[in-house]
């Protein structure tokens, strides 16, 4: 299923698209030949966890210091009615926290290789401070979190800062079919940092944005199907989705509890391998991480071998090719790579067969009635809505601000749906994990002694509308198989079509992120293909 989402131009103050300009963009070296838009120069551009690290221990930067940079950079190239839109809200109690880690270093307590590091992190993820939690709707205003999600918690004990909380696809983009990727009711637009009137896909649309963008140095996206792989490809970055148990759930605002896993988006298989490593763990309000005990790692790094392509043998989704001859010749080259580097590469037909995309659509209907009644029952007194049947009753109690641009088909139809008893969700659950699984996934590369899978990742980001909504042209995507049968996925760049990043996709069976960082991580040395954005108003084609 694809992954939609929406756009809402009267929040940016009369906003044109397509030409979108950008006050101030940064001067960068124009990518594809393109002309460069132009703005200050960014002194931690494309920076890293370990030079950041290196930085404060060698006294040149502090946490504080690092902090005031990158919330000087998105209140330049971000905020204000022509800036990114990324991010959401920015942590009002960021330098404190900055000046805290700051002392604990002086101190000789170093918590790990995050310490003093700021993390954006979605905003469907809750926080026990002072922003608030809505997966990008109106309609949770107010959601200040009684305790931190398992993924803040842990991100605060490896020492990270949590600099702000990133826009989304309203709803993780599941509210209707004809949405606009990265739009919410509360955020508006997130736009693409390549190509401003660009879409950035969704729905961790300004996790990606404010990755790629430099306004952080990682962030933490969440996906069902696609919503962390999609847009980290669009958007020129590495993002994870990992084994569904893996990194807990509990605090995040749901769709899924078979499909939804949060996970990291860097500029570097390195940083997000780092970023991994402390998300693990047996997360004691997510019964779906007991799986995990004796599978976890809490350093992913050791894993990362620029000779890890050596050997592999790498299955070639070709179902998933065809659709766009540029995608086509950047995955061909990424091939070259990988056998120039030692790998052996085998052509699937496709990965499993028949079709599940009626039955993944009914489980997710299924599952998001339950999750977010489940979650809406715990928010605090003053949130407008207590029930998914409460959020349709506010959105059309709200429609010009809610509703303007397109409707909110798929909550009417979860609301419409029985409880998780119900034989038909029974049916499409036991379908949909058997094909993707034993007799997809696991078949296929058990009978190929196969160490993962390949296929593009996504196609080249498309132009921002409105009225239509989202323009996916791609003919199948490795991770949507991955995405149902709770399988982890890895992206990384791998060359550009106009200017406009298209990612790799790596995906295999279960828990075993290892092999997959380590293939990344080989592909990634040999072929570094991270294109800097070049904040272009709109590509220019020759008459």
């Amino acid at each position: 299923m694809k992954r939609r989402t929406f756009l809402h131009l009267s929040t940016f103050g009369g906003l044109a698209l397509p030409g979108l300009t950008l006050a101030g963009c940064i001067d960068k070296t124009p990518s594809m030949g393109e002309e460069s838009t132009g703005i200050s120069t960014f002194d931690l551009d494309e920076t890293s966890i370990e030079l950041l690290g290196q930085a404060m221990a060698e006294g040149r930067l502090s946490a504080r210091a690092i902090t005031e940079k990158y919330l000087a950079r998105i209140r330049e190239i971000d905020q204000g009615p022509n800036g990114l839109n990324a991010v959401i809200e920015v942590n009002p109690e960021a330098l404190a926290l900055a000046d805290t880690l700051d002392r604990e270093r002086a101190n000789g307590n170093l918590r790990g290789p995050l310490h003093g590091i700021p993390v954006l992190i979605k905003d469907n993820i809750d926080t026990a401070d002072k922003m608030m939690t809505t997966a990008g709707a109106l309609a949770l205003n107010g959601n200040i979190a009684r305790q931190d999600a398992w993924v803040a918690a842990r991100l605060r004990a490896a020492g990270a800062i949590i600099l702000g909380k990133t826009n989304l696809s309203e709803w993780a983009n599941f509210r209707s079919t004809r949405s606009s990727s990265g739009w919410s009711s509360r955020g508006g637009q997130t736009r693409n940092p390549y190509v401003l009137n660009r879409n950035t896909s969704g729905s961790s649309s300004g996790s990606a944005a404010g990755v790629s963008a430099n306004l952080c140095v990682v962030a933490i996206g969440t996906e069902t199907n696609g919503s962390v792989i999609s847009p980290a490809s669009i958007c020129g970055i590495v993002g994870i989705k990992p084994t569904v148990g893996l990194v807990g759930r509990s605090g995040i605002i749901p769709i899924s509890h078979t499909q939804d896993t949060a996970g990291p988006m860097a500029r570097s298989v390195r940083d997000a391998a780092i970023l991994l490593g402390a998300l693990t763990g047996a997360d004691p309000r997510d019964p779906a991480t007991v799986a995990s005990e004796g599978k976890t790692h809490p350093d992913y790094t050791v894993f990362l071998d620029p000779q890890g392509l050596k050997g592999a043998r790498i299955g070639v989704d070709r179902s998933a090719f065809g659709f766009h001859e540029g995608v086509d010749r950047v995955m061909e080259k990424a091939m070259e790579s990988m056998r120039a580097q030692g790998a052996t590469l085998i052509d699937l037909e496709r990965v499993y067969e028949g079709d599940t995309g009626n039955e993944e659509y009914q489980i997710l209907l299924y599952e998001f009635k339950d999750g977010v009644n489940k979650y809406l029952a715990g928010v605090p007194d003053g949130v407008p809505v207590r029930s998914l049947r409460e959020v349709i009753e506010y959105n059309l109690a709200h429609p010009e601000e809610n509703l303007a641009w397109f409707g909110q088909e798929i909550l009417i139809q979860a609301q419409e749906k029985g409880d998780l008893t119900t034989q038909e969700y029974l049916e499409a659950l036991e379908k949909v994990h058997r094909l993707t699984r034993e007799a997809g996934i696991d078949k296929v590369m058990a009978e190929q002694q196969l160490d993962a899978i390949l296929a593009p990742a996504e196609g080249p980001g498309w132009t921002t509308d409105l009225v239509n909504g989202d323009r996916y042209i791609s003919g199948g995507n490795g991770y949507g198989t991955a995405a149902m049968a709770g399988y982890p996925s890895i992206t990384v760049p791998a060359g550009a079509v106009h200017g406009l990043p298209i990612g790799i996709c790596l995906y295999g069976k279960a828990w075993t992120e290892p092999t997959l960082l380590k293939l990344a991580y080989a592909f990634e040395q040999a072929s570094p293909s991270r294109l800097a954005p070049s904040f272009l108003q709109e590509l220019e084609f020759g008459g």
